[in-house]
Formats: C-alpha cells, sequence, structure tokens
C-alpha cells in the first residue's frame, strides 16, 4: 500500500510490487470443502485476465454498470477489482435491467437475462471449473472464456479516482472513497499491517461484508481468510482453521 494509491486497483498494483508471493485471498466453502489460496500475484493474474475480458471481450468503457450476482467468493472478489482495473461501476446485487452487463452465479441465472447486454456465468465449482455440459441459455461461460486472455492489463483510459466505481446495499462509491474508508477502518477489523490475517464470513452484499472480505485487507498489507457456508462446519474446525492459518482477526 502507498500513500498514493486512490483506486482499489492501484492498493493491487502496490501490494504486487511489494511482495508477489504473500498469500492474498485464501476461500473456503464448508459445502463442498474446498479450499483455494491465491498469492497477490495469481490473485492479480485473474484479475488482469478479466480486465481484459472486460475491456476487448465485452467492448466495457468507464462508468459502464456491471451487475454483479455473485455471493462472497473468490471470483468475485477478482471481478470487484477487474471492474476497479477497467474504471466500471461493480453493482453488488444489482438489478441487471438497468444494468449494461451481468455476471451472474447459480441462483441468479433468470435475474440476469434481464439484462441486454454481455451475459457471464460462474459455476461457482470447485477450482472454477466450467459448466458441464454448457453455460445456462443467454450466458457465456467465464470459466471458458478468461483463460483465452491476456495476463496483463493496461486500460484504454485513465480510471478517474472521483468516479462510481461501487454500488453496494444502496450506497455508492467512487474508487477514492472505497480506498480512503477500507484504510480508516481496518484497524478496527483487527487489520494493523503486514501479517494480519483477517477470517471473514459475512456476506458481500453490504459495505461491511466487502471491507472485511477484500477492500480493508487489501488497504492495510493484510490477508483475508474468506469462508462461505461457515454454518455448516463445526465449532471444532473453525478452532483448527483459525490455529492452522495463523487468523489474528475475524468478522462473523
Amino acid at each position: 500500500m502507498n500513500a498514493t494509491d486512490r483506486t482499489p486497483a492501484d492498493l493491487l498494483r502496490s501490494a504486487l510490487a511489494a511482495d508477489p508471493s504473500r498469500p492474498l485471498v485464501t476461500f473456503y466453502d464448508d459445502a463442498t470443502g474446498e479450499r483455494v489460496e491465491l498469492s497477490v500475484a495469481t490473485f492479480a493474474n485473474w484479475v488482469a485476465k478479466t480486465s481484459n475480458l472486460l475491456q476487448d471481450g465485452m467492448s466495457v468503457e468507464p462508468g459502464d454498470r456491471i451487475a454483479l450476482l455473485l455471493p462472497a467468493h473468490w471470483q468475485t472478489a477478482v471481478w470487484l477489482l477487474a471492474c476497479a482495473s477497467v474504471g466500471a461501476v461493480a453493482d453488488v446485487g444489482g438489478d441487471p435491467g438497468r444494468a449494461d452487463h451481468v455476471v451472474a452465479g447459480p441462483g441468479h441465472f433468470e435475474a440476469g437475462l434481464a439484462c441486454g447486454g454481455d451475459r457471464y456465468a460462474l459455476s461457482l465449482a470447485p477450482l472454477g471449473r466450467r459448466f458441464v455440459p454448457s453455460p445456462p441459455e443467454g450466458y457465456a461461460d467465464y470459466a471458458v472464456e478468461v483463460p483465452t486472455y491476456g495476463d496483463r492489463f493496461a486500460p484504454y483510459a485513465p480510471v478517474d479516482p472521483e468516479a462510481a466505481a461501487l454500488v453496494v446495499a444502496g450506497a455508492e462509491y467512487s474508487g477514492a472513497e472505497v480506498v480512503e474508508r477500507a484504510r480508516a477502518e481496518a484497524s478496527g477489523l483487527g487489520l494493523t499491517g503486514p501479517g494480519s490475517r483477517l477470517l471473514s464470513a459475512l456476506p458481500y452484499d453490504t459495505w461491511e461484508g466487502l471491507s472485511a472480505g477484500l477492500y480493508g485487507p487489501l488497504a492495510s498489507d493484510g490477508s483475508v481468510v474468506l469462508c462461505r457456508n461457515l454454518d455448516q462446519a463445526t465449532e471444532d474446525t473453525l478452532t483448527r482453521r483459525i490455529d492452522s492459518e495463523r487468523i489474528t482477526a475475524t468478522a462473523r
């Protein structure tokens, strides 16, 4: 993190320059037993590919609205940073009928058809697997499309830190506001700098969930252990996870 960082994409670039090998997002799904750990470099690679998909595959321009009909998940975190990288507005749980494009996961495919733009479906299956035999009708399969895009990204137009970047729970934030608020709230989440490791089981449909589950750790040189379906885990499982993942704070 640098004092000059003004957007979430800036925060990721600074993290990549400082220590690309450190963990950034570790994801658990207690309904499936999945565990995925993404270093800063691996996460940034996914973000670059997805940003290129947005910019070149979907012709997204700064200010375009992307409805993200997705849960708290490592791939959702990727899409949030990709939107920030191209200057698109990530509308978490937003109305597909008012969005330029939609990205949807299971349970939201029918609603997403209200969007007249490009529609991408995520299976949210372990390891980001593709749909078998095919994605839902009216959608392209993200897992099939994203590997074809480049590992490096450069926006065609500079991203304005003061422009709208995020909509969640009815509130709109600019990129600068996301960074400033995440920095200001990080210590309250127990994120005190490098080595801080926050376990979050909060959904992504509120600012608090996004702050704990992505922006706060990114803004404080920390990392997040993002847990989906934690209610299906036993207390013993949670205790072992906190110990094995070297958790320093929790948000549940």
